[in-house]
C-alpha cells in the first residue's frame, strides 16, 4: 500500500490480493515476506449451536457482509457518516492514530456514537513485521488509549497495516486483547479516484460473509459508497459489523479473521 496521503501522484506497493473461496475452518495466509499464519473464515466462529443473537441480524441465517474502513478519520469521514446514517448500513473503522485520529477526535466520538465498531489500525501505519517487539507494542497500545479516552471502550479489534502479520505480531495482539482482521474484498481504491471502478470491483468480489476493505481518506472512496450499499442491498445482503459478522461467536485476541 503506498504512503497514506491523500494526493498521490504514484501507486507504491500494493496490498496482496487476498480473495478466493473460503474455508469453513481455517485457510492459511502467507503476505509477501511474512510468516504463513492461519486464519479463520466468519462461518466458522459462529458454527457453534447456540441460540444467541446479535441484535435483530443472525448471520448463521441471514446474507451478511461487512464494510470496513481503514486508516480514518480523514475529511471524508463525516460525509461517509452521513451516508451511512441515511441507508442505515453500520461499520467497522480501523482508525490511524497520527494526524487522524489526533486531528479528529470528534469523528472518533461520532462513530461510536452512531453505532460503528471503532477498531485500531496501528498510530503511524508502519509495517508491524518488520518491527521489534516493543515497536510492535507501541503502535497498537496509543491507538487502543485513545480510542478508549474518546469512546470509553478499549478496541478489540485491529488491522494490520498491508495485511502484514506473523507470529511474533500475533503474540502481541493476543497480549493487547486485540485479534486481527483481514480482508475477502480489496478495491484497491489506493491506486484510483475512479468511483465507478471501484464499485465494480467491490460487486465482483462480493460473497456472503465477506469482509469488504476501502478506504474513506481517498478522493474516490466515499463517493462510490452508496452505489455499492445499494447494488448489495440488491442482492439480499445484509450490512453488519465484524463483530456481528461472527456472532454469537467471538473474535479471539491473537487470532487472524478474513
Amino acid at each position: 500500500m503506498p504512503s497514506l496521503t491523500r494526493k498521490m501522484k504514484r501507486p507504491g506497493t500494493a496490498f496482496r490480493a487476498l480473495t478466493g473461496v473460503l474455508a469453513a475452518t481455517a485457510v492459511t495466509l502467507a503476505p509477501s515476506g511474512c510468516t504463513r499464519v492461519e486464519t479463520t473464515a466468519p462461518s466458522a466462529v459462529r458454527s457453534a449451536d447456540v441460540q444467541a443473537r446479535f441484535g435483530t441480524v443472525d448471520c448463521r441465517e441471514a446474507k451478511c457482509i461487512a464494510l470496513t474502513f481503514d486508516a480514518g478519520p480523514s475529511e471524508h469521514s463525516a460525509r461517509l457518516l452521513d451516508i451511512l446514517k441515511r441507508e442505515h448500513v453500520p461499520a467497522t473503522f480501523f482508525l490511524m492514530g497520527k494526524r487522524h485520529i489526533e486531528k479528529y477526535p470528534e469523528l472518533v466520538e461520532r462513530m461510536a456514537d452512531e453505532g460503528h465498531e471503532v477498531a485500531n489500525h496501528t498510530w503511524t501505519h508502519r509495517i508491524l513485521t518488520d518491527l521489534e517487539p516493543e515497536e510492535i507494542r507501541e503502535e497498537l497500545e496509543r491507538p487502543n488509549e485513545e480510542i478508549e479516552r474518546l469512546t470509553g471502550r478499549r478496541p478489540t479489534l485491529m488491522r494490520p497495516p498491508q495485511g502484514r502479520t506473523n507470529g511474533t505480531v500475533n503474540g502481541i495482539s493476543r497480549e493487547l486483547g486485540l485479534a486481527e482482521v483481514l480482508w475477502s474484498v480489496t478495491a484497491k481504491d489506493y491506486r484510483t479516484t475512479d468511483s465507478g471502478l471501484i464499485t465494480r470491483r467491490v460487486l465482483a468480489q462480493s460473497s456472503r460473509d465477506g469482509i469488504i476493505l476501502l478506504h474513506d481518506l481517498y478522493d474516490g472512496t466515499v463517493p462510490a459508497v452508496p452505489g455499492i450499499i445499494d447494488a448489495l442491498k440488491k442482492r439480499g445482503y445484509v450490512f453488519v459489523t465484524v463483530p456481528q459478522l461472527l456472532a454469537p461467536g467471538r473474535a479471539e485476541p491473537g487470532k487472524v479473521y478474513r
